[in-house]
């Protein structure tokens, strides 16, 4: 899905809200690295980003191309801070619901960056039709899951040892959902 991009203040600081684009793709390469690498609360390691810039090419085509996927890229004060995605169902019965998704550099984190771009993916979605979204975070993720309920998310279930990390440890997740 395509939407335009959107500029706001916030802290004092210029934020952009824009749709990826396909020369965004190292930029992105480098992004997931990055973030897998600083926070262990992500699904995989930063030794598991193993796209080449054509392969994340092409994702971006796929998520610019698609009625219900949308992928936006924060940028505050023209420095690239972190992604929000929307992620919808093919299967008829399941074509209400989309799966959201966001992760921020530690340094931007903290700082309202994932509430904007979050009500940005709830107005897209409501747009697109979609009447619920649904994420999971880990359980020991205080600030994700505390940003999740002030937004509206709520606790549908957990998963346990839905993580398992490489020092042999587990992490459950929980299951949270939004009616929009």
């Amino acid at each position: 899905m395509r939407v335009e991009p959107s500029t706001h203040r916030l802290n004092g600081h210029e934020l952009l809200l824009r749709c990826a684009q396909e020369e965004d793709a190292r930029l992105l390469l480098d992004y997931l690295k990055t973030t897998c690498g600083e926070s262990r609360w992500l699904a995989r390691g930063p030794e598991e980003v193993t796209m080449t810039e054509e392969d994340e090419r092409a994702f971006i085509r796929g998520q610019n191309d698609s009625e219900t996927n949308l992928m936006l890229l924060a940028f505050v004060d023209g420095e690239h801070a972190g992604n929000a995605s929307l992620m919808g169902f093919s299967m008829a019965r399941a074509r209400h619901r989309a799966q959201v998704g966001v992760a921020l550099y530690q340094k931007f984190t903290g700082q309202g960056i994932g509430t904007v771009l979050l009500e940005r993916l709830f107005a897209e979605a409501r747009r697109a039709g979609i009447e619920q979204l649904e994420l999971e975070v880990a359980v020991h993720n205080a600030g994700a899951v505390a940003l999740y309920k002030k937004l509206g998310f709520a606790i549908c279930g957990t998963l346990p040892r839905n993580m398992k990390f490489p020092d042999g440890s587990y992490e459950d997740v929980y299951w949270m959902c939004k009616p929009l």
